[in-house]
């Protein structure tokens, strides 16, 4: 369900300097910042890349934010039209789960959360995963549980966003994070997350991203250009 899941196509360039604000930049297609009072960042496509992958995308601090606003955030996200996710049957009884993969590096160690939302219906579910060694490219494997409701609108807006977070304020974490699906208050969201720009010698990478179907992650489908 992920497109450009390797990191490979950059249409708009490899790279941008300065960037303190949301909006997609020059780095790999598809995949969007969203950035609020969170320090400044060089984002690009980058060469650093686990066996058998080529391109990363890239966050590196640039002006550190050590002491965060409570409003202070700072994702990757991934947006998902609805007529693209109508195979998980979301909002019925068959509702399925999906799996989410993917290879990460960084500098900081430490607990990270990766967020599905569901736009349509304002609903959302917040997983935790654990970078354990600093520089080191680590594969990821996270399931959603299906959710039976709120369906998703068959068109072309978004419907769904993954949210791979790096930065959270108080606003986002100072409650108990919400790890099933649900209309949660805003603080149980990024519950636990590091701060990445607490450091100008702090670096994010991520490729190899896959979304499937089901509890099980497979093997990475490489795919053409053209594909």
């Amino acid at each position: 369900m992920i497109i450009n899941g390797a990191m490979q196509v950059a249409q708009r360039g490899t790279s941008s300097t300065g960037i303190t604000s949301s909006g997609y930049r020059q780095a790999p297609d598809r995949y969007r910042p969203s950035i609020g009072n969170a320090g400044t960042w060089t984002i690009s496509q980058s060469t650093d890349a686990p066996e058998g992958f080529s391109n990363s995308y890239k966050f590196d601090c640039t002006t550190a934010k050590s002491s965060l606003d409570a409003g202070s955030d700072m994702a990757l996200q991934y947006r998902i039209e609805g007529q693209d996710a109508q195979l998980l049957a979301k909002g019925t009884s068959s509702a399925a789960s999906l799996t989410v993969s993917f290879y990460v590096k960084s500098t900081k160690t430490g607990t990270f959360i990766l967020e599905l939302m569901d736009n349509d219906n304002a609903r959302e579910i917040s997983k935790a995963y654990t970078i354990s060694s600093s520089n080191t490219w680590e594969r990821k494997v996270i399931t959603f549980e299906g959710d039976t409701t709120g369906a998703l609108d068959d068109d072309n807006a978004r419907s769904l966003t993954l949210q791979w977070w790096l930065v959270a304020g108080t606003n986002f974490s100072s409650g108990t994070l919400n790890t099933s699906w649900s209309d949660p208050a805003t603080a149980n969201r990024v519950v636990g997350q590091v701060n990445i720009a607490d450091s100008t010698s702090n670096e994010w990478l991520i490729t190899g991203v896959q979304m499937e179907l089901g509890e099980q992650a497979t093997p990475f489908e490489h795919r053409s250009f053209g594909d």
